[in-house]
């Protein structure tokens, strides 16, 4: 690399004229903010020209749109610039979200009844938990809203539902105070108020292979073997699991006739006989032989729940598997 050096100023003070001392050519730089960023050994300076230059958006511009909740992809996508050149601008501001999530994380958040003793990551945990969740699979996330005050968020997922949950956050004494923004946001400030739920438990996912047939039209294969082998494990299990809840599909199951006639002969031949002697003597009422002024009752008899490979596969089970 050859290196030049500075003969003269044209007239107007637009150009600089440069001088290789080997060969005496002059080369003409123009004397623009990024040559006089470039002499100041300014070189934050010269990135932001270099994104002005390059970009739709200004470093200012840039960093607005980073602390009101937008990504660095976003904001890359909206200038029309690499990621890397967001970054450089990005990173401070987000260290400030950042910092102002842990602020209102540990504020007081505003109840019915006066601001809460607990801290909004507190009173959040134990929501979550009500919910049937895990707080440490919760995502949280603070921007500064258009009347200048940060917004908190606190995100999770239930299946393929997002749900969000948004405070207000206010400096203050003590920690400052969180006021919740929309109704999920006012559950989880009054977790007590939250019925407990039950964990779901994931099953097992099916094996689907799609094939496209020679007349163009797809076929989807499910591996019913895995279904019916991970249900079949599960009921193995079934037993080990004190809190497991039997299944009611409302079938209205009635005894069968032979088995009414048999318990009822059986009831018949099991009644004791009563003797004449030992009965009063009162002529005027029949006697009555033991146990005739009690209803027979029934034997309640839990309804057949059909295994899940039958209602795959359907077939009708016979009742004993």
């Amino acid at each position: 690399m050859r290196e030049l050096r500075v003969v003269e100023v044209e007239s107007d003070g637009s150009k600089i004229i440069c001088q290789d001392p080997q060969s005496g050519e002059k080369f003409r730089i123009a004397s623009d903010e990024r040559l006089r960023a470039a002499a100041r050994g300014d070189i934050s300076r010269l990135g932001q020209i270099e994104i002005e230059m390059e970009s739709s958006l200004r470093p200012r511009e840039i960093q607005a749109r980073i602390r009101a909740g937008a990504t660095v992809a976003e904001v890359a996508a909206a200038a029309g610039v690499g990621v890397d050149k967001i970054e450089r601008f990005a990173h401070p501001v987000l260290l400030e979200r950042s910092r102002a999530t842990e602020l209102a994380g540990a504020a007081h958040p505003i109840r019915h009844d006066g601001p809460a003793v607990a801290t909004l990551v507190e009173s959040v945990a134990e929501g979550l938990v009500a919910y049937g969740q895990n707080p440490n699979d919760a995502d949280w996330d603070a921007w500064k809203g258009d009347d200048g005050y940060w917004v908190v968020q606190v995100a999770w997922s239930v299946g393929r539902t997002d749900n969000l949950a948004h405070w207000r956050y206010q400096p203050g004494s003590h920690g400052g105070s969180v006021d919740p923004l929309d109704d999920l946001a006012d559950e989880l400030t009054h977790p007590e108020t939250i019925a407990p739920r039950r964990r779901l438990t994931p099953v097992a996912t099916p094996e689907v292979a799609v094939e496209t047939t020679p007349d163009g039209r797809e076929e989807v294969t499910i591996d019913a073997n895995s279904i019916i082998g991970a249900q079949r494990a599960r009921h193995d299990r079934r037993g080990e699991d004190d809190g497991a809840v039997p299944l009611d599909f409302g079938f209205d199951v009635e005894r069968a006739p032979d088995t009414a006639e048999g318990s009822s002969s059986d009831e018949s031949s099991a009644a004791p006989t009563v003797d004449a002697a030992d009965t009063d003597t009162d002529s005027s009422s029949p006697a009555q032989p033991a146990g005739a002024d009690r209803p027979r009752r029934k034997k309640p008899r839990k309804p057949a729940v059909p295994a899940w490979e039958d209602v795959l596969l359907g077939v009708r089970s016979n009742g004993n598997s």
